[in-house]
């Protein structure tokens, strides 16, 4: 048999000794796959960093850099900003060599962060979290140009990080969480999902509150208290952007060559939304949707919480149906969104890959999808073309089924269908859940440790 660290094999004379891992269970196979993605990464990203240029999202941090520094606009300090203020933090830091090297900057960031990310998924050893990483690097790739454009490229691998501390290090975990948080509001959801249902959910909370109260004292030394919560008005302003789930029937109205029916540039914020025939309507309910969405999520988690108790897999899928929901219900939408989904899996295969097959597949899928529409066909989708529409209303439809398989874990685990033991298969390690670090042993074909 074969498995990472533990397994053995006998040789000629009796003797005992470890069998070589398989290659891509080795640091220095990760560490090679790593490099070369992010090697790859760079050159892609070579001629807006020789230029002094910026590409996607980057333009308008940069913008919001430059003007805070030279006419003291600080989105969400003294002008409303579109995400959280703790947003400015990765911005200003990108800004800190100057707006010729913003690209460079950002790009060194979202690595050293993808970097540690990968590193806590590896660490320990386990073949489950060299599946994971590579998992991670795969998703990574495919999302590629909305993650090293977006402050999601940022939040990511601090979910990770921070979902893998939970357990060890909740102080630790609860800080990176919630930083993260506080830079995109939907790393909130993974926090909700941890304060409700893990064992070390009140450090986290301390930990969280603490964040939250500083970043409020800093606000208010900086006179920025009537600004503190002004993204939220800023996106319940906005309309149905094209790649959002609800949007799918305009998207098929303007495909069809309905002439009420259309496509418009938001310049502010640098998005293209959808008009026709009841679109007020849609973004209407979509507010009260969403938030009735989550509570029954956060209802569901508690029952499940009430009849199994704390555990690691109900964290996992709790944060995932909260997510995928806030995903699928949102009026916007956009292709960076797909991230907020990965750190969850990656995770999640990390602590039993057999369990996380479907999200894990699915997401890939929809990963590429996604990079598919936007940005290679996104000029063909926002003229109406068919092909663009159809890869959109798949990516839009495999999210609603991921959902769906995060709501129904929830009740096979409350009924018991879902074992503490993640589907074990001989050969593999076992992930044990409940403890504080996850205890990773051999199993032989009978489910007898080795």
């Amino acid at each position: 048999m074969s498995a990472v660290d533990e397994s053995v094999e006998i040789d000629d004379v009796g003797q005992v000794t470890p069998a070589p891992a398989p290659w891509w269970a080795r640091r220095r196979s990760v560490l090679a796959g790593f490099v070369a993605l992010h090697a790859f990464f760079l050159v892609t990203l070579a001629p807006a960093i020789l230029g002094g240029g910026v590409d996607g999202d980057l333009g308008l941090y940069r913008s919001w850099a430059l003007g805070g520094l030279h006419h003291g606009q600080w989105p969400g300090l003294s002008v409303p900003g579109v995400y959280p203020v703790g947003a400015l933090a990765p911005i200003l830091a990108a800004a800190v060599a100057g707006p010729f090297f913003f690209q460079l900057v950002w790009f060194a960031m979202v690595t050293a962060l993808n970097a540690l990310a990968t590193f806590v998924l590896v660490r320990g050893g386990s073949s489950t979290g060299y599946r994971a990483a590579w998992w991670w690097m795969a998703f990574l790739l495919l999302v590629y140009p909305v993650d090293l454009l977006r402050l999601e490229g940022i939040t990511a691998p601090l979910v990770v990080v921070g979902l893998l501390l939970v357990a060890r290090r909740p102080v630790v975990a609860g800080v990176l969480l919630s930083v993260a948080a506080w830079i995109k509001v939907w790393p909130a959801a993974v926090v909700l999902a941890v304060v409700t249902a893990h064992r070390r959910r009140w450090p986290v909370l301390g930990a969280a509150v603490a964040v939250s109260t500083g970043v409020v004292v800093a606000v208010a030394s900086l006179g920025g208290m009537s600004h503190l919560t002004g993204f939220l008005g800023t996106q319940a302003d906005r309309g149905l952007q094209l790649e959002a789930p609800v949007t799918t029937p305009w998207v098929w109205m303007e495909a069809l060559g309905a002439s009420n029916t259309y496509v418009w540039n938001n310049t502010v914020l640098s998005t293209e939304e959808v008009h026709g025939p009841g679109d007020g309507v849609a973004v209407t309910l979509m507010g009260i949707a969403m938030p009735i969405a989550l509570a029954l999520v956060l209802a569901l988690i508690v029952w499940v919480l009430r009849g199994v108790g704390p555990s690691p897999e109900l964290v996992l899928l709790g944060a995932l149906a909260l997510v995928t929901a806030l995903f699928v219900f949102n009026k916007v939408g956009s292709p960076q969104y797909v991230l907020w989904i990965g750190p969850i899996v990656a995770v999640g295969i990390r602590q039993g890959p057999f369990g996380w097959r479907v999200p894990a597949t699915v997401l890939l899928v929809i990963a590429g999808l996604t990079t598919l529409v936007f940005p290679t066909m996104y000029s063909h989708l926002v003229d109406g073309d068919l092909l663009p529409a159809v890869a959109l209303t798949l990516r839009n439809a495999l999210l609603v089924v991921l959902m769906g398989w995060a709501v129904a874990r929830l009740f096979a685990l409350r009924r018991g269908s879902v074992p503490a033991l993640l589907h074990v298969r001989a050969g593999e390690e076992r992930v044990e859940a409940g403890g504080g670090d996850h205890d990773l042993r051999t199993v032989d074909a009978h489910g007898q440790p080795t």
